[in-house]
């Protein structure tokens, strides 16, 4: 157990110090990364570990690898790659722990309210969203900003535009997480199968189904 908590400093040392680079670099969307040999020689670490990092980043889709050229830094939302990578490692357990309990709280009072002040248009919305989804699914793909957009538009249809003002940064912190819990095997499957029953629950306006479901979801995708 030793070892792995040792193993995790390391790995998690390593993107920090990734991290730093980016900025110290001011290395925007479309730059080139140091080499891994040029990485682990500034870094001071094993290659082996410079590149189980690079590939945590890549699945991620942060980073990119082009045979033949190198590794870039790929676009992500809102252009805020300096800040995913920054949160991508909360080293403060707590703080983690806070950032998914209160998405929790606020997605559950969401889909209460949602519940009572759905209209037509966010149910075809979450319609359009969940059948794109599950196009990409099967394409062997993994549906992140399907994900996103689905909860967006309960968040937006609870018609509270503070709660939404709170809620979206939340989320976009915690996109990376949101990442890997869907690529576990199976997930992106049951995840849509989920979205499809709190969709049923909220256009049936009942409250109690409706959350239940969402913290069953919640709680199902490991935040």
């Amino acid at each position: 157990m030793l070892d792995s908590l040792e193993n995790r400093k390391v790995y998690e040392d390593i993107l920090l110090q990734i991290h730093d680079l980016v900025r110290q670099k001011n290395l925007r969307v479309g730059d080139k990364l140091p080499s891994e040999r040029e990485l682990s020689e500034l870094l001071g670490v094993g290659r082996s570990s410079v590149r189980e990092a690079l590939r945590a980043l890549e699945l991620l889709g942060l980073i990119e690898t082009r045979r033949g050229e190198g590794t870039f830094l790929k676009h992500y939302r809102h252009n805020r790659l300096i800040d995913v990578l920054g949160f991508f490692i909360l080293r403060d357990y707590k703080t983690k722990k806070d950032l998914v309990e209160m998405r929790i709280l606020l997605e559950l009072d969401a889909v209460r309210l949602a519940c009572r002040r759905a209209e037509a248009k966010h149910f075809e919305e979450m319609e359009r969203i969940l059948q794109a989804a599950w196009q990409r699914v099967a394409r062997g793909e993994i549906p992140t900003e399907e994900d996103y957009a689905f909860h967006r538009v309960i968040c937006r249809s609870s018609r509270n535009s503070i709660l939404h003002r709170i809620w979206a940064p939340l989320v976009e912190y915690s996109d990376t997480v949101r990442s890997m819990s869907l690529s576990r095997e199976g997930r992106a499957r049951t995840a849509l199968e989920e979205h499809e029953q709190i969709m049923l629950a909220i256009r049936n306006g009942d409250e109690q189904t409706a959350v239940m479901r969402m913290r069953e979801h919640l709680q199902n995708s490991k935040l």
